[in-house]
């Protein structure tokens, strides 16, 4: 029996290797503010970016299956800096500040840009960006602009629907279908789009699937 996401079969296999993986410690290492912070490139990372309030910690929670890996907040704008963190050895995962938040104040949010825009340009252990997308509400053009920045870094993306569970069930599969037919036209985007819930698990497995697959080897560490 397999996972269908999106037409594409994710094999009983994978999915026990991604849960496998998510289920060994996953800690905080590193918050970096400024770009002299950055740690060296040595693990595969995986990024997670998107809209303030979007459901990044949620999301980071609820694939570690853990409640307070991510501080999750009510208040937009509260991840000020890349955290990192260690997923057994074998993969980093980064929590990015949220973008498209004006109360945060201007500079700030130029700071915030100017960081994300050096960590993405030539990052050679960078896999995967994870682009996240309110299922509820689509893609909107501080998105496109987001995209078509990780274009020309030629940085690899792919959008993460959030909270689909709050989608009515009858129109899932045509806002998965509008959002892939919007990102045909950005060259860096992963061609499938996965819808996910929190709240539910739903699509979190799958997902765990897919970032196994870019994760260092067992033998790795």
């Amino acid at each position: 029996m397999t996972e269908q996401n999106d037409d594409t079969e994710i094999s009983e296999a994978a999915l026990e290797a991604g849960r496998l993986l998510f289920a060994k410690p996953c800690v905080f290492v590193a918050g970096v503010a400024e770009e002299e912070q950055l740690l060296p490139p040595t693990l595969p990372e995986i990024a997670v970016l998107g809209r303030s309030n979007v459901g990044k910690s949620s999301l980071l929670n609820a694939l570690t299956g853990r409640r307070s890996l991510a501080r999750i907040s009510i208040t937009p704008g509260r991840t000020q800096q890349l955290n990192f963190f260690d997923l057994d050895g074998r993969l980093l995962l980064v929590d990015m500040p949220g973008y498209g938040y004006a109360a945060v104040g201007r500079a700030r949010s130029e700071a915030w840009t100017l960081l994300i825009e050096r960590y993405l340009a030539g990052r050679t252990s960078l896999q995967r960006i994870l682009v996240l997308i309110d299922a509820r509400h689509g893609l909107k053009p501080v998105d496109h602009e987001w995209m078509t920045r990780m274009d020309k870094a030629a940085q690899s993306y792919q959008i993460v629907l959030t909270k689909i569970d709050e989608v009515p069930a009858v129109k899932r599969e045509q806002v998965v279908a509008k959002i892939a037919a919007e990102i045909a036209r950005h060259p860096a985007a992963h061609p499938v789009v996965m819808p996910t819930s929190a709240e539910t698990g739903a699509g979190v497995p799958a997902l765990r699937a897919v970032l196994a697959e870019l994760a260092a080897p067992d033998a790795f560490r």
